[in-house]
């Protein structure tokens, strides 16, 4: 569900460039961390499963996860700080005005204006930001032994994202700034209306046309495995006939599976990693919480949660462009809210909020992931499988944050949370024949 998030910046896709085009791979529960007192079901104890299941990971292994996921808490500070200092080079020097003007000397026509100065900003900003993002998303990556890509083979994703985001991202900015232009008084409700659509359109579209830009989507060939897969959706009433599998290992080597897509365009698929790396039972409860997702109606709540957000920020973007145009409007060259020159100035009070809005979003995230987590255990009925692959992730995820912490950066519950309550939801239901089947995948502590 990381995905989703990344949908919001989708739908200013041209903000996602200037945000330093990929986030931080963060992720991991609502609650504080406080050990709580031991729960017992019978003769199984929770607190001591859940440390079985910790206790498998080095000392090493937690220290290289913790500096990465840590590290990423600064990257945060960072991106905004280099959104910000994008946006002033582009005012401060008027070079944003001046490619304000080389449109209109070659066009009249407004929207076409606004088309040619998005694809010179798209482009600009892509190049201002490249030294940043290489940092933070190839060489980052590969001092923490999470990429696999040498770096043609990362620079040619990063062309086809921005060949994406070209088309899209105008797209985008000739709608809004042609309601812009219309409803003078309004706009920014309107504005934040084009922008919620836009997020439908490209959550719906991602699936079969985006998402297969960047990887190869193969049907995953019959096996027990896809049919227990197929028959868990077909008991949910997921409307998906097939299975499919990326290949994301030429990429990362992260786990990871969705269920995505909306009005008629869903699909499960997973990664080969998960596949190659992951169980049986690691990848039935993988996809259990994908399903949840779906089942719980999270993309359209997203879409509730994130617009409302999105309205909050063009009022916000609404107050400050009038605010910050009235000081230095004049002397950046910028002619008013419908001038396509103050575009930095809109992305750069946007990254503003959406900054202070971290712990927000963050929040929304993670209460809708634990949400499909508590399905997952529900539907798949794979307690240890889920342990076991919140230890997967704990390769670049935090394992056991303080509960300030977890509830400023973790868009995911922790893996510690996750794992004590997969040790729940096995107490619960421990003499279960299915469940006592399974049992011997599990670390001694964890019988």
């Amino acid at each position: 569900m990381k995905r989703f998030s990344l949908c919001l910046l989708a739908v200013f896709l041209v903000l996602s460039l200037t945000l330093v085009q990929a986030a931080p791979a963060s992720s991991n529960t609502v609650s504080a961390i406080s050990t709580p007192a031991p729960i017992t079901a019978a003769h199984f104890d929770v607190d001591a499963a859940t440390a079985a299941y910790i206790a498998q990971l080095s000392p090493a292994a937690r220290a290289r996860s913790d500096a990465y996921y840590e590290g990423g808490y600064w990257l945060i500070l960072w991106d905004c700080l280099w959104a910000l200092a994008v946006a002033w080079l582009l005012l401060g020097t008027r070079f944003s005005a001046r490619m304000r003007n080389l449109t209109e000397r070659v066009t009249r026509f407004k929207w076409l204006q606004t088309a040619l100065y998005s694809i010179q900003y798209i482009i600009l900003v892509t190049l201002l930001t490249l030294p940043w993002n290489i940092y933070e998303n190839f060489i980052r990556e590969h001092q923490y032994g999470l990429s696999n890509q040498d770096f043609g083979q990362w620079l040619g994703d990063q062309f086809k994202g921005l060949i994406v985001t070209l088309i899209l991202g105008t797209i985008a900015l000739v709608i809004i700034y042609a309601v812009i232009r219309k409803a003078t008084r309004t706009w920014w409700l309107w504005g934040a209306g084009v922008a919620i659509v836009f997020l439908i359109f490209v959550a719906t579209i991602a699936p079969v046309y985006i998402a297969p830009i960047f990887n190869t989507y193969k049907s995953l060939p019959d096996s027990p495995l896809k049919q227990q897969i197929l028959s868990l959706a077909r008991a949910n009433e997921i409307p998906a006939t097939d299975v499919y599998w990326f290949d994301a290992s030429k990429q990362t080597t992260r786990m990871s599976a969705n269920v995505s897509g909306m009005f008629g365009t869903t699909r499960i698929s997973m990664n080969d990693n998960l596949m190659n790396r992951g169980s049986p039972a690691e990848i039935k409860a993988v996809l259990g919480h994908e399903m949840g997702h779906y089942v719980l109606n999270h993309v359209y709540k997203g879409i509730v949660f994130f617009g409302i957000i999105i309205i909050f920020g063009f009022a916000f973007v609404r107050w400050g462009f009038g605010w910050t145009d009235n000081r230095w409007g004049a002397r950046w060259g910028i002619r008013g809210i419908g001038d396509v020159a103050g575009l930095p100035l809109i992305i750069a009070l946007f990254t503003i909020f959406m900054f202070v809005l971290t712990p927000v979003n963050n929040t929304i995230t993670r209460s809708i992931e634990a949400e499909a987590d508590a399905f997952g255990l529900n539907a798949a009925r794979q307690p240890d499988g889920f342990a076991q692959a919140a230890l997967h992730l704990s390769e670049y995820r935090k394992m056991q944050p303080g509960p300030v912490e977890e509830f400023i950066f973790f868009d995911h519950p922790s893996g510690w949370n996750r794992i004590h309550r997969a040790m729940i939801w096995k107490a619960e239901n421990i003499d279960t024949p299915d469940i006592r089947a399974e049992d011997a995948s599990a670390p001694p502590g964890a019988r």
